[in-house]
């Protein structure tokens, strides 16, 4: 019988450097791609791959993230007393999409510390992390394609996509073996590598399935790239002891701790919502013309 999947921790305690001046005042988690905001995607992909509890690593000046996950009596009342039922419905299903739980780094000291942050929470059964940067917009899921990966091979799994070598440097690199269709056995992993020394172009873009064996190799996982504790330093243990799965996953990836990753995002999915859509469309088709 197939595993089931139901924690997921989202990482949104970053200082968001690279949305600067906005990121001084905004979350970048709270940027929004049209009218919600980035981190609600995320949620939203968890909560549609069968996760119940979902736990954001946040920092200080991040209660906004809370409010937005939670019931706005305010918002409620005024909607229906205007006769704006199914925005009210839809305000309501935001808030009942999965239990949200928050937690604070106090210190940022990189992804696996935050990730570690979670031990209490996570248990003893597997979870998902989705990077509080990466919004992928896919048919299917990324994290079901992930947990479907999982169910097949039983090994933590890895979601990614080959990347140009400017990126690798800034990102990670894997060594693959390919196994069947869109799925790769995973044998090392290297954090921000020289190009020199890059296994392959494959990085891990933004979703990842671990089991709880994480947790005790974090603790002993010393400071790496830009003296912070990475996750991928951890992963690397992993993948050199039992062997990971990667999933060259089905989907578009945007960056959104990254202007062009922010504006890209909202032109791809505000050509497709339906309040706007077509209008967006149109307005679009002029502006071209002139550049």
């Amino acid at each position: 019988m197939d595993k089931k999947v139901i924690k997921a921790i989202i990482p949104a305690a970053g200082l968001g450097t690279r949305m600067l001046p906005i990121a001084r005042a905004v979350p970048k988690e709270m940027l929004p791609i049209v009218d919600r905001p980035a981190v609600s995607y995320l949620v939203e992909e968890a909560a549609k791959s069968g996760v119940t509890d979902i736990l954001i690593i946040t920092n200080r000046d991040k209660d906004a993230m809370e409010d937005y996950f939670d019931y706005s009596v305010e918002y409620n009342k005024k909607l229906r007393d205007t006769g704006k039922e199914a925005l009210a419905d839809d305000m309501k299903k935001i808030a009942d999409m999965a239990n949200v739980y928050f937690l604070r780094q106090k210190e940022t000291k990189g992804l696996g510390h935050a990730v570690a942050r979670a031990r209490s929470f996570v248990g003893n059964e597997p979870f998902y992390v989705l990077y509080g940067d990466d919004i992928i917009f896919s048919e299917t899921p990324v994290c079901t394609q992930l947990l479907d990966a999982y169910n097949k091979y039983g090994k933590p799994a890895v979601g990614v996509k080959a990347v140009p070598d400017e990126l690798v440097v800034k990102y990670c690199s894997l060594k693959t073996k390919h196994l069947e269709s869109n799925l790769y056995e995973v044998s090392d992993m290297i954090e921000k590598p020289p190009i020199e020394k890059k296994f392959s172009n494959y990085s891990i873009l933004g979703r990842v399935l671990l089991t709880p064996e994480i947790f005790d190799i974090l603790d002993n996982t010393a400071p790496g790239a830009g003296g912070e504790i990475q996750l991928t330093d951890a992963m690397k243990v992993v993948a050199q002891s039992s062997g990971m799965t990667a999933v060259d996953f089905e989907g578009e990836r945007f960056d959104m701790g990254a202007k062009l990753g922010f504006l890209t995002a909202n032109v791809k999915l505000g050509v497709k919502h339906p309040e706007t859509g077509e209008a967006f469309k149109e307005f679009l088709k002029e502006f071209v013309k002139e550049l």
